[in-house]
């Protein structure tokens, strides 16, 4: 069942209510869709939203099918969003899918096909604890520079409580009675984020306490390193020429060297929604070299890139749309 914080003590209720409001309240005026869940931290910002926005046009809501909890959850965030004003629309699951991957691509799908309609801005409730676990977990799969940068990177997507800590919304959530569902996935050590959030960070930071600020240093240095990147790139001749499809000049790559397409071409392909890991990078970088109009070569998850006369033309996967809309 939805619970409901308790209230708890005045001088932290005020904390947290500085720094959450605050927060949200920074964003610059804009056209705002609010993706929420029904957790804790994404019904805080809806709360927060309400009350110091005006300019929120949507609460996107989203039903994965993975049982009764999902469902709860957004028929909590469809009646609490309806009771604080806020117009709110939700999606579901119209194909089974076994991955929390394809879960995340299909609500996506559907978050950025709602913004794309209202040409409104994504927004979510990911915190300061999202990011770390996410630095930790790109860590621990050899990420470059331009993964560790991680949430803290360039992004259309708007996360106004990125440097906020969890428990500081938590302390929200009790201080404003903010009703959530618990995900019991959350608990589940099937999933790589929660073996690192519930065994391995604590584990590391008991050991070194200063790591998680650490960490999150580094982070925002990789995404200055990152945004540098990007305004290389800027400056390539990079088309979207469709959604999930972009071309870059081949003349624009024709006198770089290996390690410098090694540095681009992620930054390229990320134009066109394809994540390349380092084999992919390396084998992109020999391809610009040698290739003819003509030559093709496929990445990992169905995209590829094509060698025309002119340009160098990146192709991201084209799947099919698996959710169903409902008002």
């Amino acid at each position: 069942m939805p619970t409901r914080a308790e209230a708890g003590g005045e001088a932290g209720d005020e904390a947290a209510h500085d720094a959450v409001e605050w927060a949200t309240a920074s964003l610059p005026p804009r056209r705002y869709l609010l993706a929420v869940s029904g957790g804790r931290d994404s019904m805080v910002l809806m709360t927060a939203s309400a009350r110091v926005r005006d300019d929120v046009c949507m609460v996107a809501t989203f039903d994965h099918g993975t049982g009764p909890a999902a469902t709860q959850a957004a028929a909590l965030v469809e009646r609490e969003a309806s009771a604080l004003g806020l117009p709110v629309i939700s999606g579901q699951l119209n194909a089974p899918v076994s991955t929390e991957a394809e879960w995340r691509a299909a609500r996506w799908r559907f978050l950025r096909g709602w913004a794309h309609d209202l040409r409104a801005t994504v927004v979510t409730a990911h915190t300061m604890d999202d990011q770390l676990e996410t630095v930790v977990m790109r860590v621990l799969r050899g990420a470059g520079a331009r993964g560790l940068a991680a949430m803290y990177a360039p992004s259309p997507t708007c996360r106004p409580l990125l440097a906020v800590p969890r428990a500081v919304v938590a302390a929200y959530a009790t201080a404003r009675r903010v009703p959530f569902v618990e995900d019991p996935s959350n608990q589940s050590r099937a999933h790589l984020r929660n073996r690192v959030r519930l065994d391995l960070l604590p584990a590391l930071l008991t050991a070194r306490p200063d790591l998680g600020a650490e960490l999150l240093t580094h982070s925002q240095e990789a995404a200055e390193w990152r945004a540098a990147v990007e305004s290389v790139v800027d400056g390539l001749g990079v088309v979207e020429t469709e959604p999930g499809r972009v071309a870059v000049p081949v003349a624009s790559l024709a006198t770089l060297d290996p390690r410098a397409l090694a540095v681009l071409w992620p930054a390229i392909a990320g134009r066109a929604g394809v994540a390349l890991d380092w084999r992919g990078t390396d084998r992109l970088a020999a391809f610009t070299s040698g290739a003819r109009a003509g030559g093709e070569i496929p990445l990992s998850g169905g995209a590829r890139v094509r060698r025309t006369a002119t340009s160098f033309v990146v192709t991201a996967t084209q799947t099919a749309d698996a959710t169903i809309l409902r008002e």
